[in-house]
C-alpha cells in the first residue's frame, strides 16, 4: 500500500486550549454569586408584622366629641294591647297589622245580644216607675184640694176634726209615696245608664291614635280583660303611638357621670349603619340595677322618621362640646394608640411600612379619644393593635 494514501486517512487532532472554557466559567461564577446574594438578602430581611392602625384626625374647638358609647333599643312611650272591659265573644275585627287608626275609632265588636236585652229591660223598668210617679202626682193633687176644702169647711164648722185629720193624712201619705217614686225613677235611670254602658263595652275603640303592630283575635274567639286560661284571648291587638318613639339604653354606673339631661347625642340604627340621627337625652332614670350595675337613660329623637320602628337595635354616642381656653384645634387618636416608654407618652407611627417611635403631649382625654397638643400630624397612621414588643424600624403590614 502506498504510504501517501495512509497519510491522507490520518485524523488531525488539535489540542483544546483553555480559552474555550473561560466564558462558561465566568457565567457560573456570576450565577453562584447572584443566588447566594439573593438567599442572604431574603434571610436577612425581617418578616412583616401584622398590626391594626388608625388615622390621626384633627379636632376643632367647639366641635362635638363623643364621651360615651352605649347600645339599646327603640321603645314606644305609648303602647297598649287593646282589650275589652267585659268577657265576650268576638263577632267582628276591623283591624290589620300596619293599619293606622285614629282615637276612638272602632277596632272590634263583641256579641251584644245580652246587653241589648238588658237595656230593653231597664228602659221598660224606667217607664214603669215614671208612670207610677205620674199617677201619684195626680192623686197628690186631689188630696191637696181635699185638704184645702176640709180646712174651709172646718172654719164653717161643717166637718169634724176627724175628717180634717183624714184629709191631711192622705195628703202626707201621697207626698211620701211621690218622694219614694221619684227616687225610684232616679234608680231606674242609673240602671238604664249601666245597661247602656254594658252595651257600649261590646264595642272596642282605639284609646289613642297610632299604628296596629299585632292582631291577636279573630271573630268567634272569646276575649276577656283577665287571663282565664284555655283559648280565651286577653286583647284584640297591640297599638303603638309612633310619635312617642324614643331610645332606652343601659349605661354602666361607672360612666353615668358622663351623661346629663338635655345632652346632645347621635343615634345610629343597626338596620341603617350609615344614617346618623341627632338626638338628645330626655331623662336619667333615678335608680340603678343592682345586678347589672347599670342606669337606664331615655333619649329622644330630634326628628322622627318612618324607618324608625319599635324594638330596633340602636347605638348611641353621647356627645360633649369642648369649651376650653386651650388651642383652637388638636390631634385626636384612639385611646389604645397611646403607649408608655420610660415614663413618657409615645405613639408608634407607621412611616413607609416601618415603625417610628414618636413622643407626644396629651392635652386631654374625652371618652375613648386622646387629644394631643404636639408630636403628631393630621393624616399620620398610628398603631392601635399589635405585638407589645414592637420596636422602632420593625416592618409592619396593616391587617385587612
Amino acid at each position: 500500500m502506498d504510504t501517501s494514501t495512509l497519510d491522507q486517512l490520518r485524523i488531525e487532532r488539535t489540542p483544546v486550549t483553555s480559552k474555550n472554557k473561560l466564558p462558561w466559567l465566568v457565567i457560573g461564577i456570576i450565577l453562584t454569586v447572584t443566588i447566594a446574594g439573593s438567599t442572604w438578602w431574603w434571610l436577612k430581611t425581617p418578616a412583616a408584622i401584622e398590626i391594626q392602625s388608625a388615622t390621626a384626625k384633627i379636632f376643632e374647638s367647639g366641635a362635638p366629641a363623643t364621651v360615651l358609647n352605649a347600645s339599646g333599643y327603640v321603645t314606644a312611650r305609648r303602647q297598649a294591647t287593646v282589650s275589652s272591659k267585659i268577657t265576650g265573644k268576638v263577632t267582628e275585627v276591623l283591624i290589620e297589622e300596619g293599619m293606622k287608626v285614629e282615637k276612638n275609632q272602632i277596632l272590634a265588636r263583641l256579641d251584644d245580644s245580652n246587653a241589648r236585652a238588658d237595656l230593653l229591660l231597664s228602659e221598660a223598668r224606667l217607664r214603669s216607675v215614671e208612670s207610677a210617679r205620674a199617677e201619684t202626682e195626680a192623686l197628690l193633687t186631689e188630696a191637696r184640694l181635699a185638704w184645702q176644702r176640709a180646712i174651709d169647711l172646718r172654719d164653717k164648722k161643717l166637718v169634724s176634726q176627724a175628717e180634717l185629720d183624714a184629709a191631711r193624712a192622705s195628703r202626707d201619705s201621697l207626698q211620701a209615696r211621690l218622694a219614694r217614686q221619684q227616687a225610684d225613677v232616679v234608680v231606674a235611670q242609673r240602671e238604664l245608664d249601666i245597661s247602656q254602658q254594658r252595651l257600649d263595652d261590646t264595642v272596642i275603640k282605639a284609646p289613642f291614635s297610632g299604628v296596629v303592630v299585632a292582631k291577636n283575635a279573630q271573630p268567634g274567639e272569646m276575649i276577656s280583660p283577665l287571663s282565664s286560661g284555655g283559648f280565651t284571648r286577653t286583647g284584640i291587638g297591640t297599638l303603638v303611638d309612633m310619635s312617642s318613639l324614643e331610645i332606652e339604653v343601659d349605661v354602666n354606673e361607672a360612666y353615668i357621670n358622663r351623661v346629663s339631661a338635655d345632652q346632645a347625642a347621635e343615634a345610629t340604627l343597626d338596620a341603617y349603619p350609615q344614617w346618623q340621627m341627632p338626638a338628645r337625652v330626655i331623662a336619667i332614670i333615678p335608680t340603678a340595677d343592682r345586678q347589672l350595675a347599670t342606669v337606664a337613660v331615655r333619649i329622644g329623637f330630634d326628628q322622627l322618621d318612618p324607618r324608625i320602628l319599635p324594638d330596633m337595635g340602636v347605638k348611641v354616642a353621647f356627645q360633649q362640646t369642648r369649651e376650653t381656653s386651650g388651642p383652637s384645634s388638636s390631634i385626636v387618636v384612639p385611646e389604645n394608640a397611646l403607649r408608655r416608654d420610660d415614663g413618657r407618652d409615645i405613639v408608634l407611627v407607621i412611616t413607609d411600612g416601618r415603625i417610628e417611635r414618636r413622643a407626644v403631649s396629651i392635652s386631654q382625654q374625652i371618652g375613648s379619644s386622646i387629644h394631643l397638643s404636639a408630636g403628631l400630624k393630621q393624616g399620620e397612621k398610628v398603631v392601635i393593635e399589635g405585638p407589645p414588643d414592637l420596636r422602632e424600624g420593625d416592618v409592619v403590614v396593616e391587617a385587612e
